[in-house]
């Protein structure tokens, strides 16, 4: 979960040598070299293009949505039954190598080694200075292996995350220009239409969403200003998704954590929940009677929160369709 999420101050030791540093998220392919400064403030230099790139699952697919192909990935890729991991997005595992080591935030340092990785890309939480999926320790070896690129995926909207990683593709060469990605950001523009005619909707009818999720030991209300597809939706969209009262704030203040005797805090016509493999499933969090006696989960009112997608046209578009699916279903619209 993101208020697990650990991460330290890294430093870059970049490769090749170029007098001109680029603009903070921009690349610049001119001169004898290429050069990009990262959401961190960082620069990259280097004698030439980075081709082989490592990412964490789902900068990689927000990087193949536009067009660049990663060697290597970190972080959930399958499923225990072998199908593709929903945070990987459009990344074929059979076409990567999975470099992800055996505790959280740890890499497989000998099989990235072997990969003769140019570039690693991962995004980066506002609250946070070092990469996600990477603890200190593995940040700091892994930088001795391979320069890094950290870009900002909370804090900022989602249009404007999706941009940023639209900036590093094109740095490395890809055409975010194409019909493929224009015919995407369409997909796109047209499911947010769709959520903001159903949020206007639900306003009128004085209608809400609750974002939850559980785990044996606690149950959380989703903060949506601290994810920036959430906040997109109700700031920009106007789905009417509830802020909890009280954030933990020590944890990022991502969620507001409760004991399940607690489970029915707030009310809420519509349960969007938390589908990440950590948090339990809507029939297993109906084994709880307060949760259950919630009216919205007692109707069996659930739609998906897709928390950790790839920061992409094509991943937004599928999403924020299913997502007017599902409302339009629950609701009757």
């Amino acid at each position: 979960m993101r208020h697990k999420i650990r991460a330290a101050v890294a430093l870059l030791v970049a490769a090749g040598a170029l007098s001109a540093c680029a603009s903070p998220g921009r690349g610049d392919q001119g001169g004898t070299g290429w050069s990009y400064t990262d959401d961190r403030g960082i620069t990259v230099n280097a004698a030439e293009r980075p081709e082989r790139i490592v990412a964490q699952v789902s900068a990689a697919g927000a990087l193949k949505d536009f067009g660049v192909n990663v060697v290597g990935t970190f972080g959930p890729l399958v499923r225990d039954d072998g199908t593709t991991e929903p945070e990987a997005g459009s990344i074929d595992p059979r076409q990567v190598t999975d470099v992800t080591g055996p505790g959280y935030g740890e890499v497989n340092l000998e099989r990235l080694t072997s990969l003769h990785p140019d570039l690693l890309v991962s995004g980066k939480y506002a609250e946070y200075p070092g990469l996600w999926h990477l603890v200190e320790d593995q940040e700091q070896m892994v930088k001795r292996i391979v320069p890094t690129v950290g870009v900002q995926q909370s804090g900022i909207a989602l249009p404007d995350a999706i941009a940023r990683y639209g900036q590093l593709a094109r740095a490395l060469g890809g055409d975010v220009d194409s019909a493929r990605v224009k015919a995407d950001a369409d997909r796109f523009n047209a499911a947010a239409q769709r959520l903001r005619d159903i949020g206007a909707r639900m306003r009128a009818e004085g209608k809400s969403i609750l974002a939850v999720g559980g785990t044996k030991d606690e149950y959380f209300v989703v903060v949506p200003a601290r994810n920036p597809d959430l906040d997109y939706y109700v700031k920009q969209l106007g789905l009417p998704i509830t802020t909890p009262q009280h954030p933990d704030v020590a944890g990022g203040g991502y969620f507001e954590r409760l004991s399940w005797e607690k489970a029915n805090a707030y009310p809420g016509d519509v349960l969007m929940w938390d589908a990440r493999p950590a948090s339990m499933p809507p029939e297993q969090m109906k084994q709880n009677p307060v949760f259950a006696s919630h009216p919205a989960a007692a109707a069996n009112r659930f739609v998906e929160w897709d928390a950790v997608a790839p920061m992409s046209y094509a991943s937004y578009a599928g999403i924020m369709t299913k997502l007017a699916d599902q409302l339009s279903a629950q609701l009757g619209y």
